[in-house]
C-alpha cells in the first residue's frame, strides 16, 4: 500500500511539469507579439519620415500626424501585451516547475520578474493589464468624436474611473500618500 501511495504521489507531483504547455505557448506568444510590435515600430519609423516632406498639404500633415500618434499607441499596447505574456510565462515557471536561479538577487529582476506565489503573478499581471487598459482608452479618446456633451461627460468619467483604479493599485502596493508620509514623519 505503501508503494502505491509513493507511485501516485510521483505521479502527481510531476504532472506539474504539464505547466510547461503554458509556459512555451506564452513565451512563444510574447516573442510574436515583441516581433509584430517592433515590425510595426520599423514601419511607422518609414511612415514618419514622410512627415517632413514640404509638398503635403496641411490636411494631410494633420492625418499623417494623427495616424503616426495612433500607430505609436497601438505599439506600445502590443509591447505592453507582450509583456504580460512574458510575465505570465516566467511566473509559472516559478511557481510550478522552479526558481529561475538567474533571476535570484538580480537587481532587475526582483523588480518585477521575480514570482513568489499566486498572488505575486495575479498583481503583476493586473497591473500590466490595466496599462494596456489605459493605453486602449487613450487610442480610443483620441478618436473620439465628440458631438454632444454627454460624450464630453462619458470621457470625463472614464478618465476619473481610470485615475481611481492607479489610485487602488498604488494604494495596493502599500503606497502612502504625501499627507500620511508627513504624519508619520511628525511633521
Amino acid at each position: 500500500m505503501k508503494l502505491l501511495e509513493t507511485l501516485f504521489e510521483g505521479v502527481l507531483w510531476n504532472s506539474r511539469f504539464v505547466v510547461l504547455t503554458a509556459v512555451i505557448g506564452s513565451l512563444l506568444a510574447g516573442i510574436a507579439i515583441f516581433y509584430m510590435a517592433t515590425v510595426d515600430v520599423i514601419y511607422l519609423f518609414q511612415h514618419a519620415l514622410h512627415y517632413a516632406d514640404s509638398s503635403l498639404t496641411v490636411e494631410a500633415r494633420k492625418l499623417l500626424h494623427d495616424t503616426t500618434i495612433a500607430h505609436v499607441v497601438e505599439v506600445v499596447d502590443g509591447y505592453l501585451l507582450a509583456t504580460v505574456m512574458l510575465i505570465f510565462s516566467l511566473g509559472l515557471y516559478e511557481l510550478f516547475i522552479s526558481d529561475i536561479d538567474q533571476a535570484q538577487g538580480s537587481r532587475s529582476a526582483s523588480k518585477i520578474l521575480v514570482i513568489n506565489n499566486l498572488d505575486d503573478l495575479k498583481s503583476k499581471l493586473a497591473k500590466v493589464i490595466l496599462m494596456i487598459l489605459i493605453v486602449t482608452l487613450f487610442k480610443e479618446a483620441m478618436t473620439m468624436v465628440i458631438a454632444s456633451p454627454i460624450d464630453l461627460l462619458y470621457l470625463g468619467g472614464s478618465i476619473a474611473l481610470v485615475a481611481l483604479a492607479l489610485y487602488w493599485a498604488h494604494s495596493s502596493e502599500g503606497g502612502h500618500s504625501a499627507v500620511g508620509d508627513k504624519e508619520k514623519a511628525g511633521h
